[in-house]
């Protein structure tokens, strides 16, 4: 590689220019070793657009760690983790009994539940010339999906709305078709207001529908409430805000009608009682202020984690997404978990292996 002359022995261009090689390549190697660090994971629509912007900023703060997230519904979620083809979950619904089983069969091991923040399923609709904010009630609502109210001026919508002209076209109802937490949250709350309901269609990611149309994600069915006129569907608080869809507001357990906001959503958590695996329902709370469709939703963290460097990034990332990520779910219409709900988590996060 060198070459000698008569005064130093060494052509010292060529022997700087081997130093910029080695260093250049030590330097790009390191950088390379940084970034290698994949985390992969899957399931709810519900809370992609906090997740999305957890997952950016952590990135930023640790460019070393990437978080790979597929919004595909917490069904699909639920059967990824489950697999083990992704390394961790999430769910707007906790596993049920039956899940959680299956998951130990095949994995071997516990399945941990953490909430990460708290959302809330909105009716939301389309009715051509009502811009309105209807109310709601919990008989209305169940008839609508059951689809034995069929009409937008029929007495059960238009005897809390006086002061609305309905229009008497047909109702169009958008459902999930996808496994999916948000009609988790959505039936669980009409199975606790509604005896047929609870009797002919009952609750669960997903179920046999009485009627309506279709559609994949919250981001399917807002797309369809605004491309169909007469339409009405669930989705999640932020959806309804960013494409600025009208949403109701819907009659408590109280008997109040409440508009889903971040207060209402925080009081529907107010002195809940949480079980120690954090499986926990707040529907239909009895709260006077709350929003009656709330609900909390989970990351799904296997109890091992065999890779120590996946495990020390997956318990760093729940550290940083239980103290500073909590800040930023205000500005996406998310509201932050209850101070006594992160105090337990913190403990929690220690179980994993």
């Amino acid at each position: 590689m060198f070459r000698r002359n008569g005064k130093t022995g060494l052509n010292v261009p060529r022997f700087r220019f081997a130093i910029i090689i080695l260093v250049g390549t030590i330097v790009a190697g390191a950088t390379a070793a940084l970034s290698t660090l994949s985390l992969t994971a899957a399931g709810a629509t519900f809370p992609y657009p906090i997740y999305s912007k957890w997952f950016d900023s952590y990135h930023k703060l640790h460019p070393e760690i990437e978080i790979n997230y597929q919004s595909i519904g917490s069904g699909g979620g639920i059967r990824q983790v489950t697999a083990g083809t992704v390394d961790f979950g999430a769910s707007d619904g906790p596993m049920n009994d039956e899940e959680i089983t299956a998951f130990k069969q095949k994995r071997g091991m516990d399945i941990l539940h953490f909430p990460t923040v708290l959302g809330a399923d909105v009716p939301a609709y389309n009715i051509p010339g009502v811009n309105a904010t209807l109310r709601f009630t919990p008989k209305a609502l169940a008839g609508i999906f059951l689809g034995t109210i069929t009409k937008w001026n029929d007495p059960a919508i238009a005897g809390p709305n006086p002061h609305v002209k309905l229009p008497a076209t047909t109702i169009v109802v958008a459902h999930r078709a996808d496994g999916s937490g948000t009609t988790y949250v959505w039936t669980d709350y009409l199975s606790k207001v509604s005896p047929d309901w609870k009797r002919t269609v009952g609750k669960g990611t997903a179920v046999k529908w009485p009627t309506g149309l279709g559609a994949k994600g919250n981001e399917g069915v807002s797309g369809l409430i605004q491309q169909t006129p007469g339409c009405i569907g669930y989705i999640e608080l932020i959806y309804a805000l960013q494409n600025h869809i009208p949403y109701g507001s819907v009659q408590n357990a109280a008997g109040t009608f409440i508009k889903a906001d971040l207060k209402s959503v925080s009081a529907a958590a107010a002195g809940v009682t949480m079980p120690p695996d954090f499986r926990v329902s707040i529907t239909n709370s009895p709260a006077s202020d709350a929003y009656p469709i709330s609900s909390f939703t989970w990351l799904l963290i296997p109890g091992k984690i065999s890779d120590p460097a996946k495990k020390q990034a997956i318990v760093d990332f729940l550290h940083w997404m239980l103290t500073d990520g909590q800040t930023m779910t205000n500005a996406l219409s998310y509201a932050p978990l209850p101070q006594s709900v992160v105090a337990k988590e913190e403990q929690a996060i220690s179980q994993i292996q």
